[in-house]
């Protein structure tokens, strides 16, 4: 890695041990240590998601027109005072402003640093470099979600104030790590499309391989990871009398699959075409879904079950570990020319979007309907198949084998050059 992709990933490490620290704790902390109840606490989770739509539509284009890093360096000092003033809120209002801050802040973030990753990476590398962002970010919230754990008290207000000053140093910290980057423009691939910034999303949903991507990204995000904390914790402890110790085992094996896996099935993915690797991950969650289906609608013992609903979480992470190195350097190579910003921004808004779906969707079928819940999210998986191969057929050759680039690159650089001849 060269020094700006270091930093960067440093950055990323930063931003997701900063967030580490609050996330699992904040629905107890409005809810309970503040005693503004769940309903406000439940409000402070919608914001989140609000905030993330209002303002990605507008990033996308301030990333084009202004460059990724000072859009970064605004939505880092917007997270801290957010984070911040979350920590020493008192009111409804104030918590939920503070959230919308907080909240707007880390949606920014997530393309702008894709972004400064795609101009410090070349396709030979982008795939690899997502991959460590990926695993980074899992590991940066596994660690800071174990040392908040150990730090904040319930009975004491001063601990989570603690909590989310921790988050606001790292958020600031990272400000004067990215300074110091230096961003150079990466080479593009041979077969992207070639346009100039000013299309917008009038642009991009012209871009048939990008909208059946978005497609896509919104079936993948709505059918795993916008039901991890929701309708499949449900469901777990509904249908198969799921503990509370053994639901968290269950996410510590997901993290644990992911920081595992990740660079062994780099190698696995590197080699193979994308749209047929989001093809197999479709089929991993679809086994996923059956083991769950084991869990809460099997005769198996307790043992079993909680062994089966572990698995599912497991099978889950290899999933992600196989979609960190493939889907987000995808997107950078169907932009064109200075539009990463733009592609990057409309693909977090997809996610967003079916992050609020998901639960709204997932969590009532969880607790109650358990059979049509499994057997729905078993054909969202399967069809994350199908919609991956239809996707491919749009996709060029480097696009969809991103290592073609480089084998053109040889083949060009070891043609032999004729030589001109002297004018006599």
């Amino acid at each position: 890695m060269g020094a700006a992709m270091r930093r960067i990933h440093v950055g990323n490490a930063l931003s997701a041990f900063g967030l580490g620290f609050t996330v699992p704790y904040l629905y107890v902390y409005v809810a309970q240590v503040r005693g503004l109840g769940a309903t406000t606490a439940g409000m402070v989770l919608a914001v989140f998601a609000v905030a993330a739509l209002v303002v990605l539509p507008f990033a996308g284009r301030a990333i084009v027109r202004r460059g990724p890093l000072p859009v970064l360096l605004v939505a880092l000092v917007t997270a801290a005072v957010g984070a911040l003033s979350l920590g020493l809120a008192g009111t409804a209002v104030t918590v939920l402003l503070s959230a919308a801050a907080l909240g707007a802040g880390q949606a920014v973030m997530q393309p702008a640093l894709a972004t400064m990753i795609v101009d410090v990476s070349s396709a030979e590398t982008r795939s690899r470099a997502f991959a460590t962002q990926f695993f980074l970010q899992n590991l940066g919230l596994g660690v800071g979600g174990l040392i908040g754990g150990h730090l904040v008290d319930a009975t004491r207000v001063s601990s989570f104030t603690l909590l989310f000053s921790i988050e606001a140093v790292m958020f600031l910290l990272l400000v004067v790590v990215m300074t110091t980057v230096r961003m150079p423009r990466a080479p593009r691939i041979a077969g992207a499309p070639v346009a100039s910034a000013k299309g917008g999303w009038k642009q991009l949903l012209g871009n048939r391989a990008m909208v059946q991507l978005s497609v896509l990204g919104f079936v993948l995000f709505f059918a795993c990871y916008g039901q991890f904390e929701s309708g499949l914790s449900a469901y777990g402890v509904e249908a198969a009398g799921i503990s509370t110790s053994a639901l968290g085992t269950a996410l510590a094996a997901n993290t644990a699959m992911i920081v595992v896996a990740q660079f062994a099935v780099l190698k696995f993915v590197e080699r193979r075409r994308r749209s047929r690797v989001i093809a197999l991950v479709g089929l991993i969650w679809a086994v996923a879904w059956v083991a769950a289906g084991y869990a809460g609608l099997g005769h198996g013992s307790q043992a079993m079950a909680t062994a089966a609903f572990v698995s599912t979480y497991a099978l889950f992470g290899l999933g992600e570990a196989m979609l960190s190195p493939t889907v987000a350097p995808l997107v950078a190579d169907l932009a064109p020319e200075g539009m990463a910003g733009q592609y990057n921004s409309a693909f977090a808004l997809v996610k967003q979007l079916a992050l609020a779906v998901g639960p709204a969707v997932g969590g009532p079928m969880g607790a109650s309907l358990h059979a049509p819940y499994v057997v729905t999210f078993l054909l969202f998986s399967l069809g994350i198949s199908w919609l991956a191969l239809r996707m491919g057929r749009s996709l060029t050759a480097v696009q969809d084998q991103p290592w073609l680039a480089r084998s053109q690159i040889i083949r060009r650089s070891s043609t032999p050059i004729e030589p001109t001849p002297a004018k006599v």
